[in-house]
């Protein structure tokens, strides 16, 4: 008999989504389980991922893994599960946290998690006077869904106060932009955070770092992310104080409003002078950190995820990670994150994915003449490198990275510089 926690039995699991993030979780779950994406890409087709087309409800799985957001906001757990499937991802209701900002930061305060000192606005004037009122640099988010592309940062008042209009006027971000939350700003140093959640158990995984800005230095517009790395160094006081102080009272928050949380609860963090403070809650895991913890994960990951969507996190072993780093540098399409340019044809995908100590995750890859592969997205691919510290896979990707091409890619030159200087 089939069963995905004790890992008995031929287990297949259905991953969802279409990116980076999909391919490295459908890496890690086929170590002990036979995976699909769906729908997956053309690039992880090429490398042997079996993609199905149609719609998540009518694959035959014993697990159903919901990698991206915007299907976890929409109820798809919700119908899986009322169809009597075993579903890691939160339903409708947990997912507000990520779909909508402002219901996301009055739970927090009503929970007493440490965050920043916040206004949620429709209306344009007291969206104004709110961000006049507060000291520079300015922070202005979209309410919904933006594909991470929804944060504006700025030192520049003139253009914060131009963001909130263009929000709030729909111009920008449509009606996930009718609602804006303004920020203080939080000085420090950036952490990502991700706990596997049983609604009443949660364990941490190993921590990560992303690079949001598309340029070198954090300079240019935010973006899903440029690039990651793990481990993070000094951090592990900091996890357990963040589990401690914001992941434990989110899930009783939730929980007290009759949200049985199952799934990847993960905590974009700023560890300031004061402590660490949460900037977000993301109900998926993170897009590319996922591409640096799947390489270092050891032991059977679709066990863990089984246990957590069945509510038994205690019947599976934590998460382990291996002593070694891992560095994910994202390559990116000509006019990203504004209007990328697709249809490029992309070169020496198969090249790349044949070197030891390498991992290419597709995302934004599709189909092209004869068989190739093309430019179909944003982000295009995530090359991640694992070595025996930071400094040594920081080393390995950069050297990889130009086995690959297609007119105009680019991408940072700095992912883990600070941490391998260090």
């Amino acid at each position: 008999m089939r069963d995905p926690v004790a890992g008995t039995g031929a287990v297949t699991v259905c991953v969802v989504g279409a990116g980076g993030r999909e391919h490295a979780l459908a890496e890690a779950l086929s170590r002990t389980a036979t995976v699909v994406v769906c729908p997956g890409n053309a690039g992880m087709a090429a490398l042997g991922v079996t993609c199905v087309e149609g719609p998540p409800e009518r694959v035959d799985a014993d697990l159903f893994v919901i990698g991206p957001e915007a299907p976890l906001v929409d109820g798809l757990a919700d119908r899986l599960r009322a169809s009597g499937r075993l579903v890691f991802g939160p339903g409708a209701e947990g997912a507000r946290l990520e779909g909508s900002k402002a219901w996301m930061k009055e739970l927090l305060q009503g929970a007493g998690v440490p965050t920043a000192r916040y206004g949620a606005f429709t209306e344009e004037g007291a969206a104004l006077d709110f961000l006049r009122s507060l000291p520079g640099p300015w922070v202005v988010k979209t309410d919904g869904l933006a594909a991470g592309k929804g944060v504006l940062v700025t030192e520049d008042r003139a253009e914060a106060e131009a963001d909130v209009r263009a929000k709030l006027s729909g111009r920008a971000f449509g009606p996930a932009g009718r609602t804006v939350v303004v920020e203080e700003f939080l000085e420090g140093t950036e952490l990502s955070v991700m706990a596997l959640c049983d609604g009443r158990t949660a364990w941490p995984l190993a921590p990560a770092q992303d690079f949001k800005r598309a340029g070198d230095r954090d300079t240019g517009p935010n973006t899903g992310g440029m690039g990651a790395f793990s481990p993070v160094p000094a951090a592990a006081d900091v996890v357990s104080r963040v589990m401690a102080e914001a992941v434990h009272p989110t899930l009783a928050a939730l929980s007290g409003r009759g949200v049985d949380y199952r799934g990847v609860l993960y905590a974009g963090i700023m560890v300031t002078p004061q402590g660490p403070r949460v900037l977000e809650f993301n109900v998926r895991f993170g897009d590319p950190e996922t591409q640096v913890l799947v390489p270092r994960w050891e032991g059977d990951v679709t066990a863990v995820l089984a246990a957590a969507a069945a509510g038994r996190l205690a019947d599976a072993a934590p998460p382990a990670f291996s002593a070694g780093a891992a560095v994910c540098v994202v390559l990116a399409a000509p006019g990203y994150p504004a209007e990328p340019r697709t249809g490029d044809p992309v070169e020496g995908v198969a090249k790349l994915a044949g070197i030891d100590g390498i991992h290419v995750y597709c995302a934004g890859v599709g189909p092209g003449p004869a068989g190739g592969l093309v430019t179909a997205g944003g982000r295009v691919l995530g090359v991640t490198a694992t070595g025996a510290d930071i400094d040594s896979a920081r080393a390995k990707v950069y050297e990889a990275v130009p086995a690959v091409s297609w007119p105009g890619m680019h991408y940072r030159s700095d992912i883990a510089a600070s941490a391998a200087a260090g």
